[in-house]
């Protein structure tokens, strides 16, 4: 069966977009794309690169340092985030209470030759409430990494940019680490790497994808309001 060549046109033109969309669609850390990263650090950061009219001279220039070490400076370079990352947190709690009731009323003496036999005690109320209780939580996480990104831009005062990700599929579960945040180049060491608790403004992301992440994930809210009304 042959198909026009207008048809064919027609069906490549309305097909492409679709490809080029699906290839070209931008990665977000936090529902946040990395042009939106980009825009929002460079308008909290001020331009400290005065401006010399008629100068040839850049302070960011590639040979402006010629005697520095070789460590990621420009958009493109390669550096290495040791991710090292832990928190702890502990708390404890301990409440003691007591409280004690008691009354007693009665009639002691009635008009006339009236005995009070019977009615001498008409209410002796007693009540005791004791309440201990004691609580604690105890919380810790602890991430420890290697990643080499790539400096994705640079800002006016020379802060960087730098993004990470890395992909690791095994046993049918697919981990992925998304690593963004801005780094001084003092704080970059000669070997190209730098600690991640020198990393300003650090949005760092593990998420996984399998048959391990689907046995911890929750339900979904259908699947929730069943197991409520069954009394799970």
């Amino acid at each position: 069966m042959f198909w026009p060549c207008s048809a064919v046109v027609l069906m490549v033109a309305v097909l492409a977009p679709t490809v080029m969309a699906k290839e070209t669609k931008p990665k977000t850390i936090q529902r946040e794309t990395q042009a939106a990263y980009i825009q929002r650090m460079q308008q909290t950061s001020p331009d400290l690169t005065p401006a010399t009219p008629g100068s040839l001279w850049t302070d960011n220039g590639r040979f402006a340092n010629l005697s520095a070490d070789y460590k990621a400076r420009h958009v493109g370079d390669v550096i290495t985030i040791v991710v090292a990352q832990g928190t702890s947190a502990n708390n404890t709690a301990a409440v003691s209470t007591a409280r004690t009731l008691s009354a007693s009323s009665g009639i002691t003496a009635l008009a006339g030759k009236l005995k009070t036999t019977g009615v001498a005690n008409l209410f002796s109320p007693n009540s005791t409430a004791t309440l201990t209780g004691a609580s604690q939580g105890t919380t810790t996480s602890a991430l420890t990494d290697t990643l080499a990104g790539r400096v994705v831009a640079v800002l006016p005062s020379g802060v960087m940019v730098v993004e990470a990700e890395r992909q690791l599929t095994m046993n049918n579960e697919r981990q992925t680490i998304l690593l963004r945040g801005l780094v001084r180049p003092g704080d970059v060491t000669p070997a190209g790497t730098v600690l991640s608790n020198q990393v300003g403004n650090l949005e760092l992301e593990l998420k996984g994808k399998g048959v391990l992440s689907d046995g911890v994930r929750p339900p979904n809210a259908l699947v929730r309001g069943l197991l409520w009304l069954v009394g799970f």
